[in-house]
C-alpha cells in the first residue's frame, strides 16, 4: 500500500473515533466505517472505482447477479438445534445417479459411483455461507455423501440465540458446539471428513478440543484451508505499523456502537457500495483475472452479513486459540492449504498449523487470497480429492482435470 493509502486509513479511522461524529456526518461516513471494519480501503482503490459511471457498475452488477450460477446448488435441507437452541440449516448431497450434464465431470474426477461410506462436512467461514463451497461442492455431488451447513447467524441458520436474546458474544468454542448438533442431526454415524474454511477451520479445532472421543473414534480425515489456530490479533492485513495499530486501537469499540445502529449502517454500506466491492476484492482475492462473476458472488455473501452479525463475531478472533487442541488430529490425514497473498489469515499461519501436525500435507496456492477455494477452485478440488483418496473414500487415481474458473497451480510447503 502507498504512503497515500496508509494516510487514507488513518483518517479514515480518525473520523470515526468517536461515536456521535459518525452518527452527525449521516449514513455515508458509517458506509466508510465499514470500509475500516473490513481492514481499511487503500486510496487507490476508491480512486480506480470513480473512473467508472456509477449506472455502468449498477448495471454489470445487476447483470452478474441474473447470470451468474454460483450459489444455486441446493441439496436435501434439515436443520440441527444448537445448545442454546439456535435452529442451524444444513443441506445433504447424497451419494447417487449423477445428473447427467456433470456426468463426465465426476468419472474424471474420481472413475467410479460406490465411495466408501463417509460423510464430508464443509464448514463456512466468517460472513460467508456454505455456498462458498460452490465449486468443491459440484466436483462432488453425487459421488461422495456431504453436508454443507451455515454457521448461526449466517446463511439460512438462525440468527444466534444467545445473541438475539442477552447480546452474549459469539465464542469459537460455541461454533465447535454447534457442529457437534449439525453432526448429530446429519451425519449420526459412519467415518467423517472435516472440512474448512477461515472460521470453518476455527470451528473443526473446537469440535477437536470439546469431543476429543468424536475425532478419536469417527473422524478419517481434516482439511484446513486458509485457517488459523491462534495469535489473529498480530495480524496486520496488509497495513502499515501505523495504520493496523489505529484500527486496533478503535475498532472493538466502534464495531460495538455500529452493530447497535445496524439499519443506518446498512443505509450507508448501501451507499458507498462500490467503495466497499473494492475493499472486499482486495482482501478476497490476490489474483488479477479473477471471474468478475466470482467476485460479484463473493461480494453477494459478504454483503448479506448484517453489521451487528459481523460485530458480534469480531471479538472472538482475538481471543481464539486452539494450537493446543491441534493434537487431537494427530495420526490422522490432514491437508493444510492456503492462498500465498492472503491477507486475512496469513499463509504463515496455516505453516504453524502444519509445523504442529507433523504428518500434515502443507499446500501454498501462489496468487491466492482468502477466498482461495473461489479463486483457485480446481487446486482446492484436486488437494481435497487427494485426501478423499487417501482416507479410502475414493479410489486411488483420482484426478481433476481443470475444474473452476481460474486456473492455478499449488506448490507443496513446508
Amino acid at each position: 500500500m502507498s504512503d497515500s493509502g496508509a494516510q487514507a486509513v488513518t483518517d479514515a479511522v480518525a473520523s470515526v473515533a468517536s461515536a456521535g461524529e459518525v452518527w452527525r456526518k449521516g449514513a455515508g461516513i458509517a458506509g466508510v466505517a465499514i470500509g475500516v471494519v473490513a481492514a481499511g480501503a487503500a486510496a487507490g482503490v476508491a480512486i480506480e472505482r470513480l473512473t467508472v459511471g456509477r449506472g455502468i457498475r449498477r448495471r454489470a452488477r445487476l447483470a452478474l447477479d441474473s447470470t451468474g450460477p454460483y450459489g444455486a446448488l441446493r441439496g436435501t435441507p434439515g436443520t440441527a438445534s444448537a445448545d442454546d437452541g439456535t435452529e442451524l440449516y444444513y443441506e445433504v448431497d447424497e451419494v447417487g445417479e449423477p445428473d447427467a450434464d456433470l456426468a463426465p465431470r465426476r468419472r474424471r474426477l474420481f472413475g467410479r459411483r460406490d465411495p466408501a461410506p463417509v460423510t464430508v462436512v464443509f464448514s463456512h467461514g466468517y460472513c460467508l455461507s456454505q455456498d462458498s463451497w460452490h465449486f468443491q461442492r459440484a466436483a462432488l455431488r453425487g459421488v461422495v455423501r456431504t453436508v454443507h451447513w451455515d454457521q448461526r447467524s449466517h446463511g439460512r441458520s438462525a440468527r444466534g440465540a444467545a445473541q438475539a436474546q442477552s447480546g452474549a458474544p459469539v465464542t469459537i468454542d460455541q461454533l465447535g458446539r454447534d457442529l457437534k448438533a449439525v453432526i448429530d442431526a446429519a451425519a449420526p454415524e459412519g467415518p467423517l471428513v472435516l472440512v474448512g474454511h477461515s472460521m470453518g477451520g476455527m470451528t473443526i479445532m473446537a469440535l477437536a478440543d470439546q469431543y476429543p472421543e468424536l475425532v478419536r473414534e469417527r473422524v478419517a480425515g481434516v482439511a484446513l484451508v486458509g485457517t488459523s489456530a491462534g495469535r489473529l490479533a498480530e495480524v496486520s492485513y496488509g497495513l502499515p505499523v501505523a495504520g493496523v495499530n489505529a484500527v486496533r486501537r478503535v475498532l472493538p469499540g466502534m464495531l460495538k456502537v455500529l452493530g447497535q445502529r445496524a439499519e443506518l449502517v446498512e443505509r450507508g454500506r448501501r451507499a458507498t457500495a462500490d467503495l466497499f466491492a473494492g475493499i472486499i476484492k482486495r482482501y478476497s482475492f490476490a489474483s488479477r483475472d479473477v471471474d468478475p462473476a466470482v467476485v460479484r458472488f463473493a461480494e453477494r455473501l459478504i454483503e448479506s452479513t448484517p453489521i451487528d452479525v459481523v460485530a458480534e463475531f469480531y471479538p472472538a478472533f482475538a481471543e481464539h486459540d486452539k494450537s493446543e487442541a491441534l493434537v487431537r488430529f494427530d495420526g490422522l490425514p490432514v491437508l493444510v492449504l492456503a492462498g500465498d497473498k492472503d491477507l486475512i489469515t496469513p499463509s504463515e499461519h496455516s505453516e504453524a498449523v502444519a509445523d504442529r501436525l507433523g504428518d500434515a500435507e502443507l499446500v501454498l496456492v501462489p496468487d491466492g487470497g482468502h477466498l482461495v477455494m473461489l479463486e483457485h477452485p480446481e487446486v482446492v478440488t484436486d488437494r481435497l480429492a487427494d485426501l478423499l483418496t487417501r482416507v479410502g473414500a475414493v479410489p486411488a487415481g483420482t484426478t481433476v482435470d481443470g475444474y473452476g474458473a481460474t486456473s492455478g497451480t499449488a506448490r507443496p510447503g513446508g
